[in-house]
């Protein structure tokens, strides 16, 4: 009872206050002239939107720390949450994207160009916020890593791997590379109104129901609790936010909503000890990384022709003529059948 209860109340509790904080942020940051600058070799008609306010996520992340703030000592108080370290972890991984994402928005509006940081200085951060991660995660046990820990494979099950020195190294590496992936992924996501905020609030339920089916079957597992709590604070956030940033968008969150966002959705998986379960919702994060890793390819092995009209892939989609609505509510569908293909390996 109190587990739903506590549920509820950080859900609803981001949701409400992600709006409230949004109306005042919103003209705040029309005052200090903080809008959206439109690459020129984007879509044409995305210019009407230049000077849109960005940096919207500023709105959930307050709110999400603000609820939790008092909810997680709620949860620890009531018995719902035994140990905070894993949610602490996670949320702390989240934020680090969140800065790094804040220094970047910054860079923008200083050079008053589309691009902050360089490629490399922003995935250069990014990797020493996975490193951090994956140590303290390993290290104090809270994420699978050490030499007799079961690795989960969805459908398959536990399988111990990593008694190898080289498949533990290789373990770490592929650990990085989805980490950061999916961060860099939700951000490559987040260019069409409404899209990034939609496709991550299906994933919020689809964390909701897959904690919610393991702590029903095994209790008291610290990890899942939080994760189940980070979730509510998720789709609380992702909604709240819709209010503003669904077509026509009033704000956009910026690369400062885009990587905390990627970050929660990541570390949730490693939180449940179940890292690849962010394949199935986050589907439509990897085909859009993956549309920009293939046009780049396909472009310099043919020395100047195109795979897509336009990458990321919702951009080719745009061209073909769909519309944004059309498209986030796709892609959001798709991201919703994906995750109940995942839910099947917690009910089976």
């Amino acid at each position: 009872m109190a587990r739903g209860i506590l549920y509820a109340v950080t859900l609803a509790g981001t949701f409400g206050l992600t709006i409230l904080i949004s109306k005042f942020l919103i003209p705040y940051l029309k005052s200090k002239k903080m809008g959206q600058k439109i690459l020129e070799i984007g879509p044409r008609w995305h210019k009407s939107k230049e000077g849109t306010p960005t940096m919207g996520g500023l709105a959930f992340i307050a709110a999400t720390l603000a609820v939790l703030s008092v909810t997680v000592p709620l949860s620890v108080a009531f018995g719902v949450l035994s140990k905070v370290g894993g949610l602490l972890l996670a949320l702390g991984y989240a934020l680090l994207n969140g800065i790094i994402g804040v220094i970047d928005d910054c860079a923008k509006f200083k050079k008053g160009k589309n691009q902050g940081l360089t490629a490399f200085q922003k995935y250069f951060l990014q990797l020493v916020a996975a490193c951090v991660f994956l140590f303290v995660g390993i290290y104090t046990g809270m994420i699978a890593g050490k030499p007799f820990d079961p690795v989960y494979i969805p459908f398959v099950g536990d399988v111990l791997l990593l008694q190898n020195t080289a498949v533990r190294i290789l373990y770490y590496v592929f650990c990085l590379i989805l980490l950061t992936g999916i961060v860099n992924a939700v951000n490559l996501t987040d260019g069409v109104d409404g899209l990034a905020s939609s496709v991550t609030l299906v994933a919020g339920l689809f964390y909701s129901a897959a904690s919610t089916l393991s702590l029903a079957a095994v209790s008291g597992v610290s990890g899942i609790e939080g994760a189940q709590l980070l979730s509510a604070a998720m789709i609380g956030g992702c909604a709240g936010f819709l209010f503003y940033n669904f077509y026509p968008a009033k704000v956009f969150m910026g690369d400062t909503g885009s990587l905390f966002l990627g970050g929660l959705v990541v570390s949730i998986a490693f939180l449940m000890r179940n890292p690849l379960i962010v394949i199935f919702c986050g589907m439509i994060y990897i085909l859009e990384a993956l549309s920009v890793i293939l046009q780049v390819g396909y472009f310099k092995l043919t020395h100047g022709k195109r795979l897509f009209k336009m990458s990321p892939i919702h951009h080719h989609f745009e061209k073909c003529g769909w519309s944004e609505i059309k498209i986030v509510s796709v892609f959001s569908a798709a991201t919703l059948l994906c995750s109940l293909v995942g839910l099947l390996d917690y009910i089976m």
